[in-house]
């Protein structure tokens, strides 16, 4: 997408959407940001500011926090579907992301473990009910794909900006400092949403079905005796002696797999959903776990191939060694320039069939970025650093694969379930996501047990086959994904990104 485009398309569409679109490229500021360099400040020495941490514990770290924020997504959605209201979610995520940034920036390990939680809690509330938002104030469902589409592409203008801002400031000067711009941008986004609310109306503004009183006496004591249990078992782990980051990661694999489940269960099992609405969700499971090797692969981005690009990588340009962490502005810049090559081919694949269609390409996509990737580790084993070509081959494939599938799943889960339900299909949605962080913390393990060739040779053929089934099977998922309603999906992502590109 030119950006003459981008500025065409945004002056046709409503103010409420350009506060939406904001205050989104600013909240993804501070999540890009934190993505390229945290595997960088963990595994840096605390004499550095860092925390210190065996390269190992550092790259499950990040998987353990991406799955631990998304895994709490389904409670976010659920905050703004029942208590809070989707437009005040926004705040309040915002707000705590805020905290979350600001104790990073203390130079100490108990900062750390504080700020991350609080930083993946803003995000996890923020999120589900920014795409609700979306959802709700677009009437259409074509100019809901549209808007979500633009979004998406457009705001990767923040994600390459990020790691060139906050990766140079964290590793060059201060990693306090690059938390703190990131609390800056945040804090920015809260005033720009609180500023801009009167143009959503009564949208958002209340839960859609408010929790009884009742429900809200049972909520807060669950709330309260699970907090307490909480507080009680860290205190116990600590006083013990039990309390490691690598306890921290296992536990969170733990729940990120069990969560999904769960959750699932109880969303299924809903008395407000009719037999269709359940036939749809089962086959939505599908997809769910289809996105959940996706993204999975999408985040060594940040973990393995950082490490691989601080390590491995020959990254002197024009004299001057450039910081690893500006390697991660390679997706998001990818993302800008073909979005309207993308546009052109996307609208003709898979006709009603385009939801299983696009999500088997962009699997296929990542499992041939990690092919590659296999043959660069065998380059890197002799000693000697490799291009940085290798890794942008294979950011290449992470970029064409996310402009396929982020918005083709998103627009699908959407029409899912019931409006009232919208927020915690969503949140359901970013929970299967946190199944593949919560995975990929300890499937990165092996790498240290297997040859790092075989490691990425085996993840890329397992994407590339589950690519293939998806392929395969596209007209019964297809069938299960429409069962009840009135007209096919339409062309989801591809028309959106067509539209979005004019």
């Amino acid at each position: 997408m030119r950006t003459s485009d981008t500025a065409i398309t945004l002056r046709a569409m409503p103010r409420w959407y350009l506060t939406l679109f904001t205050s989104d490229a600013l909240e993804r500021f501070g999540f890009y940001g934190l993505q390229a360099i945290l595997v960088l400040y963990a595994s840096a020495p605390v004499s550095r500011g860092g925390l210190g941490l065996p390269v190992t514990d550092a790259a499950t770290l990040f998987g353990a926090w991406i799955g631990f924020m998304f895994m709490l997504s389904i409670f976010g959605g659920w905050l703004g579907d029942r208590l809070l209201g989707n437009r005040r979610a926004l705040v309040v995520g915002c707000l705590v992301g805020v905290a979350g940034y600001l104790c990073l920036a203390v130079p100490a390990g108990w900062a750390a473990a504080v700020g991350l939680p609080l930083v993946a809690v803003g995000s996890a509330v923020y999120k589900p009910n920014h795409q609700a938002m979306i959802n709700l104030m677009f009437g259409g469902s074509r100019g809901r794909e549209a808007g979500i589409s633009l979004m998406y592409i457009a705001t990767q203008v923040s994600a390459l900006a990020a790691p060139l801002l906050v990766g140079y400031l964290g590793e060059r000067v201060s990693w306090s400092l690059a938390f703190l711009v990131a609390a800056l941008v945040m804090l920015t986004t809260a005033i720009q949403l609180r500023l801009g609310a009167g143009q959503f109306g009564e949208v958002g503004h209340r839960p859609v079905r408010s929790l009884t009183a009742g429900e809200r006496t049972t909520v807060a004591r669950r709330i309260g005796l699970a907090v307490a249990v909480v507080v009680a078992a860290v205190l116990a782990l600590g006083l013990a002696g039990l309390l490691s980051v690598s306890m921290a990661i296992g536990l969170v694999g733990v729940f990120s797999v069990i969560l999904p489940i769960v959750c699932y269960i109880v969303v299924y099992r809903n008395p407000g959903l009719g037999a269709l609405d359940r036939r749809r969700l089962r086959a939505f499971l599908a997809v769910f776990l289809g996105s959940t090797l996706f993204w999975m692969i999408i985040a060594h981005a940040a973990s393995l191939l950082n490490l691989f690009a601080r390590d491995h990588v020959d990254r002197l340009v024009l004299g001057m060694e450039i910081p690893a962490s500006w390697l991660q502005a390679a997706t998001p810049l990818f993302i800008l320039l073909l979005a309207p090559l993308i546009a052109v081919v996307l609208p003709a694949l898979g006709g009603r069939n385009h939801v299983p269609v696009k999500l088997a390409i962009g699997l296929i996509l990542v499992g041939a970025g990690f092919l590659i990737m296999s043959l660069a580790t065998v380059l890197a084993s002799s000693g000697e650093k490799v291009s940085p070509l290798w890794l942008v081959i294979v950011y290449l494939t992470h970029a064409c694969g996310e402009v396929i599938v982020a918005a083709v799943i998103i627009s699908a889960a959407a029409e899912v379930l019931p409006p009232g339900f919208m927020g915690r299909t969503l949140g359901l949605m970013w929970l299967f996501a946190g199944l593949g962080g919560g995975l990929g913390s300890g499937v990165v393990r092996l790498a240290e047990v297997i040859p790092e060739p075989l490691y990425y040779l085996g993840l890329g053929g397992v994407a590339a086959v589950c690519g293939l089934a998806f392929a395969l099977g596209r007209r019964p998922l297809a069938n299960g994904l429409t069962a009840g309603l009135h007209t096919p999906a339409p062309h989801a992502s591809g028309d959106a990104v067509k539209e979005g590109s004019r």
